[in-house]
C-alpha cells in the first residue's frame, strides 16, 4: 500500500474563558471532516484544575465525551415538566467511560481534579462552523428559573 499526501498538518488550538474572562482551559480541534475540511469530527477540550465551563446546549447535534487526563464533573439539564431537571457524570481517565448527551441538554463541565482535565468529544453531527445559533449559552440562574432561549 502506497501512503500518499505523508505529512503534518495544522490543528486549531483556542484558549477558552469563564464567564468573568477568566481563562479556563483551551480547547483542540483533533479531526476535521474528508469531505470539506471545514467539519470538526473530533475536538479534545482542557479544564484547568478548579475550572468550570458551561452552561451550553447544542441544539443540532449530540456530544460524545471520553476522559482522557484527569477527573470531570459533567451536569447536565434536560426540560422535563416545565423545568431543567440536573443530572451529574463523573468521567476519570482512570475509569475510562463514554458519556452520551443528546442534543437539546445543557450541559457545564467542572475539572473537580488535581491537575488538567481533558475530554475528547465525538459530536454527532460533526461541529459545523456554518451553523448559526446552534450552541445556546446558559447560567446556572437561567436554568434554575426554568428560561429557554
Amino acid at each position: 500500500m502506497e501512503i500518499l499526501n505523508l505529512g503534518k498538518q495544522s490543528a486549531k488550538k483556542v484558549t477558552t474563558y469563564d464567564s468573568s474572562k477568566k481563562p479556563n482551559g483551551w480547547l483542540m480541534e483533533l479531526f476535521k471532516d474528508k469531505e470539506t475540511g471545514q467539519k470538526t469530527e473530533a475536538y479534545l477540550t482542557a479544564a484547568l484544575p478548579g475550572a468550570f465551563k458551561g452552561y451550553h446546549l447544542h441544539r443540532i447535534r449530540a456530544a460524545r465525551y471520553v476522559a482522557v487526563k484527569g477527573k470531570m464533573k459533567i451536569t447536565c439539564y434536560k426540560f422535563r415538566n416545565q423545568s431543567w431537571q440536573p443530572t451529574e457524570f463523573v468521567l476519570s481517565a482512570d475509569d475510562p467511560q463514554r458519556l452520551f448527551i443528546p442534543k437539546n441538554v445543557a450541559t457545564g463541565l467542572e475539572n473537580i481534579g488535581t491537575e488538567e482535565a481533558w475530554l475528547i468529544n465525538y459530536p454527532d453531527p460533526a461541529y459545523d462552523p456554518s451553523l448559526k445559533d446552534e450552541q445556546v449559552e446558559y447560567t446556572k440562574e437561567e436554568l434554575e428559573q426554568g428560561i429557554i432561549k
